[in-house]
């Protein structure tokens, strides 16, 4: 209990730090002037008998010193304020979470955790879209040749419903004879036209509109 202690007359006042080596946490007491160290309280656990709370105060505790020789004795401090006693609980606090967290990193083993597998299963395809053409699977040797037509040129199919483009078309009246300008029959290709051009054409009189 601190009401047990002599508060008004302590035997020593200074300044408390915490420091850390490895997982072992350093309750320092040194002097606030030169920083000379009073006494040293190493705390290996927390909660724990290095450590402890009074039963009536949150700014009094009992800490377990020890010297060079590890000689141990146990001793009151406290703080004049309420603030600086909380920053003291959380700072062991903090130490000792970390000290856990290495603990546990520590136990797991780096193989048994999932691994990322980017490579191709057994089977796996995939499709891609260049151009927005789209590649079919199985397309690949089932493409038809177009059909040729005369002289090699290839013909494009015909479109639903209407004739193909390989036929030829009506027959057409005979060119015009123009004065001094003689045309003879071994120079046209396709035959002469036996109906007159008015017939090829149709009657265009009685067409509506």
């Amino acid at each position: 209990r601190a009401a047990e202690w002599q508060l008004d007359q302590p035997a020593w006042s200074g300044r408390l730090r915490i420091t850390a080596r490895g997982s072992t946490a350093f309750i320092r007491l040194e002097d606030k002037t030169s920083g000379e160290l009073f006494a040293q309280a190493p705390v290996e656990q927390f909660p724990g008998i290095a450590v402890e709370s009074v039963m009536d105060s949150s700014r009094y505790f009992v800490i377990r010193i020890e010297d060079e020789n590890g000689r141990r004795a146990f001793i009151g401090v406290g703080f004049v304020d309420r603030g600086d006693a909380f920053d003291f609980n959380v700072a062991l606090q903090d130490h000792f979470k970390w000290v856990r967290q290495q603990s546990e990193l520590a136990r797991q083993d780096p193989d048994q955790g999932p691994k990322l597998d980017l490579g191709f299963k057994e089977g796996q395809t995939i499709k891609l879209n260049i151009a927005n053409m789209k590649k079919k699977e199985g397309a690949a040797g089932n493409t038809r040749p177009r059909p040729a037509g005369p002289g090699g040129l290839t013909l494009l199919p015909p479109p639903p419903g209407g004739k193909p483009c390989g036929e030829r078309p009506p027959s057409l009246p005979g060119p015009a004879r123009l004065p001094g300008t003689p045309i003879t029959d071994s120079v046209l290709s396709w035959p002469q036209p036996s109906a007159p051009a008015a017939d090829a054409w149709g009657d265009f009189a009685k067409a509506s509109g």
